[in-house]
């Protein structure tokens, strides 16, 4: 099961609308169901390790909430036929909301994480606050009329934002690509702006959920997920638990310096953002093209690097010679990052998730797998997956809603 959801006290969220108790049976019971679903009461029994009545008080408590199903299936086993319990995914339904530079996107998905509708405008880096913080209102007022979907069957909105967090304000503190944004209360209002509690987090920590809580990597021990927008960060599963560090900010991926100056003395190199990151890309395919470097990569005229970028990603698709140049020298950077996080962590899976791979994400992890097969560690005796994620452009939106659905249905308290 997947944790991370570490009490009342998390700044990460305001506070619930009331509610009941978490309850551990209940937990064991709706997991199970959600992830092994349809599964009959004997077989919950055998599972928990929990009694047949312990087992028939928590089904019949959540059949009555709606959220557990008779499947109408019978599993025949010589006797009388036993009922499947399946969960009613429609049942509980959350928001995500990616904030994003790049990019903004709101989704909403069914208690299985499955997506029901989103939308995708361009992001928040020049737009005031307050401006974007009513669109996006309006933005889940739309999905959720279009859909159906009442507000009393929605029960939260999780919201993941790049850069340093101070959880405390629910608040970014600092944010490299949404400078506008460090300081600005942004879970209060944006909570006082939908109705609903917003549950605040990191990007890169909210893709990670989100391809946990959809069963991607079910069996993986320690998962990275390398989250690139218009910077880079690294969200962590160990053991099924996101590391959150001691502070709730794990995974600044980006601000890591990868080489040395030249000279002794000169102090730190460039960062994996300036070497990686979508804006880096970018800036070198204009210095190739005005240097005369043929290529059927046409950038905008009025040098925006996320057109810029994504010009190059789908030249690099097509087989174009600098594009692909370009895009696997910044995916050798990423994976000299990857090979370093994956051997001081002893990760068995990689996800890339984020926007910046939504087009050539098979590029960048073929050379990411590449190398860290190229570079294993003779002694360690398994391999290192690499994947891109199933909502690989909106993860973080989609793990974002996952973070809230995990508080409802799969609650751990300290």
């Amino acid at each position: 099961m997947l944790s991370g959801m570490d009490g009342a006290e998390d700044g990460r969220r305001a506070p619930r609308r009331g509610g009941r108790a978490p309850s551990t049976t209940r937990t064991r019971v709706v997991e199970l169901v959600r992830t092994r679903g349809p599964i009959s009461r004997v077989e919950l029994a055998e599972h928990t390790g929990l009694t047949q009545a312990a087992i028939s008080h928590a089904v019949r408590a959540l059949l009555d909430e709606g959220l557990l199903r008779e499947s109408g299936d019978r599993e025949w086993t010589g006797g009388k036929p036993r009922v499947m319990l399946t969960l009613d995914p429609l049942a509980r339904c959350a928001v995500g909301v990616q904030l994003g530079a790049d990019w903004l996107v709101v989704v909403l998905t069914d208690a299985r994480g499955a997506v029901v509708a989103r939308t995708r405008v361009r992001g928040a880096r020049s737009v005031d606050p307050d401006t974007v913080v009513a669109g996006i209102a309006r933005h889940v007022d739309v999905l959720l009329r279009a859909t159906g979907v009442g507000r009393r069957g929605v029960v939260g909105v999780g919201l993941a934002v790049p850069g340093v967090l101070d959880l405390d304000a629910g608040a970014i503190a600092v944010s490299r690509s949404l400078d506008r944004w460090q300081g600005y209360p942004v879970r209060s209002r944006l909570g006082a702006a939908v109705g609903l509690p917003v549950l605040l987090d990191g990007d890169a920590t909210a893709a990670a959920v989100g391809e946990r809580w959809a069963g991607r990597t079910p069996d993986s021990a320690t998962q990275l997920t390398l989250y690139m927008g218009a910077g880079i960060g690294a969200g962590l599963v160990v053991g099924g638990a996101v590391h959150r560090g001691a502070g709730g900010n794990p995974g600044p991926l980006g601000r890591m310096h990868l080489h040395r100056g030249a000279t002794p003395g000169e102090g730190p190199g460039p960062t994996l953002e300036e070497l990686a990151a979508p804006h880096a890309v970018a800036r070198r395919a204009r210095r190739a093209v005005a240097a005369g470097r043929r290529t059927a990569v046409r950038l905008s005229a009025d040098g925006d690097p996320i057109t810029d970028f994504g010009a190059v990603a789908t030249a690099a698709v097509q087989g174009d010679a600098l594009a692909v140049e370009l895009v696997e020298e910044s995916a050798g950077y990423l994976a000299d990052a990857a090979v370093t996080v994956a051997h001081l962590l002893d990760v068995d899976s990689v996800v890339l998730a984020g926007p910046a791979f939504s087009t050539a994400g098979s590029l960048y992890a073929g050379v990411v797998q590449c190398r860290l097969r190229a570079e294993r560690d003779p002694g360690r005796r398994h391999d290192v997956r690499v994947a891109v994620a199933a909502h690989v452009a909106d993860a973080a939106a989609v793990g974002a809603a996952a973070l809230v659905l995990q508080e409802e249905l799969a609650p751990r308290r300290r």
